[in-house]
């Protein structure tokens, strides 16, 4: 018999860094599931990413047990690692923080299809370009 599920949590957080504290504690804590039993299974699932902000969706089930899936790096971050920057800009358009060519925005994007809503590998892209112009970042055309 399936367990019937109660709610489901989507986390970022640092991997193999996580700590009950909040964001952790306040997440999961209300839906009275076992905190450091969570962060101890994180941990040790992202030990080998540490410094990538790692997503995290949680399955939480009425008897307060719970399942957790492991997600790629957000588009955002990964465009930031590839161009070696700390964060966007804060006044874009009128201020751009770098330049991404074509290829790394195919590369992020083959990176990352798994958790994107297209097969597609030109959709994906294009969700790639999208991003880092919101971002601030120019895109090579």
């Amino acid at each position: 018999m399936a367990k019937k599920v109660k709610v489901i949590v989507k986390i970022n957080l640092q991997a193999g860094v996580a700590t009950p504290a909040p964001p952790v504690g306040t997440a999961l804590g209300q839906h009275g599931v076992a905190i450091m039993d969570f962060v101890k299974q994180y941990n040790d699932k992202t030990k080998d990413m540490k410094g990538q902000v790692v997503p995290a969706v949680i399955t939480v089930y009425e008897d307060r047990s719970f399942d957790f899936v492991i997600k790629k790096a957000p588009v955002s971050d990964m465009i930031k690692k590839a161009l070696g920057i700390e964060k966007g800009s804060g006044k874009t358009p009128r201020e751009m923080v770098g330049t991404l060519t074509n290829e790394q925005a195919r590369k992020i994007a083959e990176e990352k299809l798994v958790d994107l809503n297209t097969k597609d590998i030109d959709a994906a892209v294009n969700i790639v370009k999208g991003t880092a112009r919101s971002m601030g970042v120019k895109v090579e055309s």
